[in-house]
């Protein structure tokens, strides 16, 4: 990044591991979190905020081990306005070297009538004691008036007014529920800096949802009135409809950085696999046609467009695949490809491995590339996100067969190995190939599961492209992801089956508390 004043440097303060994890089904465990932290560190964000520690002692532990880890981010946790969250924010977080507060109240009138029941006087009041509050044990506090956009002008300035004054370094401005425009917003933060005093010595951040779909539109206005710190998550992932997607907020002020002649710090060759790695963690999947990272980002059928293409690539494309990561080439590997070869081709990919990761893969790459005649891109990565969880005991599979037959049930026999290397052999029926593999794997291991959603994605092209599947259970009332691949989608899907088995035996294992688990009751958003 070349050298420019602080007001062209965009600070991207990234909550994938906060607002991010609270939509349905995007929960991590500890290990996947610190996976997702150590990427986003990477990718070179500014600031992460890395839980709400005071929803569980889960997200405690979480928000702790990643701030003792101290990828090098400045690292964040969200509080409410009252002691007792600041102060396990602050312990939390203190561990890292760069550490911030965030600390927050809802200030619209329907917040404050049907939510907090409080009058305006009591909220400006309890913003300014948990700022100071805060501003005693961090030197870095963060305040947000949630629900902002819909909060009346005069009283939002008044709002923000108090909080600099009572140390807030940084006043972030959320659309918690995607209701404002961008004209409007544009307008809001025109306001503010108009109206609030000392507003200009402080970083003016915006946080948007994605309701109405302008999330993005709407960061870019406020931006453009005045804000230097954008709230997104990779891939959009947040709450209801999600919030500001951090790869497209990034690349619209790269792609258009002689409008905005504004720049960030983000390493934008690290995108496309940081949103792989997010999306094979929480279970979401990039749609297609998604904006940068998707499949068809860069595909061009309709003839006229290819015929642009060829003659030169800036006719239909703004960007270059490798800019967010993203290999043009789809190298073809086999079953003579070399490790030499392939560790190359991992690298090209944006996948950074260790030599243990490195041999694992490589093996799981030569048992494929055993079944299926090319291995495309697709399948590597499929590869590299897989492998992590593919040995994580107590149970492996060693064997699976399957019988299906129109006018009849579905017998499959499996053949489990356990950590003493004893083998465990059993046989079931079921409505389907797919249901008698899964009767047979909780026969096994004596682990009862209720199927919530089945899905399944092809990882390449070709007849014979793996499948990738995805499954959620219900286990005593939890809820559990596991992911598999295979060129058999039966088996891809007993493979992740068994990962959430897996999953559910480690827990038990574990004395105490779970320090995986996540919140229970209604988490906090802005």
């Amino acid at each position: 990044m070349s050298d420019s004043s602080a007001g062209d440097r965009i600070r991207i303060f990234d909550t994938t591991l906060r607002d991010g994890e609270q939509a349905p089904g995007c929960s991590m465990i500890l290990p996947e979190k610190l996976r997702v932290a150590k990427a986003l560190a990477d990718l070179n964000v500014d600031i992460i905020e890395a839980g709400f520690p005071a929803a569980s002692p889960g997200d405690f532990e979480s928000v702790k081990a990643i701030a003792d880890a101290d990828f090098g981010p400045v690292i964040c946790g969200l509080a409410r306005c009252n002691p007792a969250d600041i102060e396990k924010v602050h312990a939390a977080v203190k561990g890292a070297a760069k550490h911030r507060i965030h600390v927050f109240v809802a200030t619209s009138e329907i917040h404050r009538e049907y939510k907090l029941r409080m009058a305006k006087e009591e909220i400006i009041k309890s913003a300014v004691s948990a700022v100071t509050m805060a501003r005693e044990l961090c030197d870095d506090v963060e305040f947000s008036p949630e629900d902002a956009s819909r909060t009346e002008l005069p009283y939002l300035a008044e709002v923000v007014s108090a909080a600099i004054e009572a140390g807030a370094s940084t006043v972030n401005i959320p659309d918690t529920v995607g209701y404002t425009v961008p004209a409007e917003f544009d307008e809001l933060f025109r306001y503010l800096k108009a109206h609030v005093a000392g507003i200009d010595a402080i970083i003016l951040s915006v946080h948007c949802h994605d309701d109405l779909g302008m999330a993005v539109a709407n960061s870019l206005a406020a931006v453009q009135a005045g804000a230097r710190q954008i709230e997104c998550t990779i891939n959009g992932i947040g709450e209801r409809a999600g919030n500001c997607s951090l790869e497209e907020i990034v690349m619209a002020i790269k792609t258009r950085a002689e409008f905005f002649k504004l720049e960030t710090a983000i390493d934008t060759t690290r995108l496309y696999p940081t949103s792989r790695l997010v999306s094979n963690i929480t279970g979401m999947h990039v749609p297609r046609n998604k904006a940068i990272v998707g499949e068809n980002a860069f595909a061009h059928e309709a003839g006229i467009h290819q015929h642009g293409m060829l003659q030169h690539s800036l006719t239909y494309e703004i960007m270059r695949p490798a800019d967010v990561g993203l290999s043009r080439s789809n190298l073809v590997l086999g079953k003579h490809s070399g490790r030499h070869a392939f560790r190359d081709r991992v690298r090209e990919l944006g996948f950074d491995l260790d030599d243990f990761e490195t041999n694992r893969a490589f093996d799981e790459f030569k048992k494929l590339a055993d079944r299926k005649k090319d291995v495309y891109d697709g399948d590597i990565e499929a590869i590299i996100m897989h492998v992590d969880s593919a040995s994580a005991g107590p149970w492996s599979m060693k064997k699976l067969e399957v019988q299906t037959r129109s006018d009849q049930p579905a017998t499959a026999t499996v053949v489990l190995v356990g950590e003493d290397d004893a083998e465990i052999e059993v046989s079931a029926e079921g409505d389907g190939p797919i249901a008698a593999a899964f009767q047979c794997l909780e026969r096994a291991t004596g682990v009862a599961l209720t199927l919530k959603n089945f899905e399944l994605h092809s990882a390449s092209i070709g007849q014979d492209a793996q499948g990738e599947v995805t499954v959620t259970v219900e286990h005593d009332g939890d809820s559990f992801r596991g992911r598999g691949t295979s060129v058999d989608i039966v088996e891809a899907g007993s493979r992740a089956c068994l990962e959430v088995i897996n999953q559910i035996l480690r827990r038990r294992q574990r004395t105490g508390s779970d320090p995986d688990s996540t919140a229970r009751f209604s988490r906090a958003t802005i």
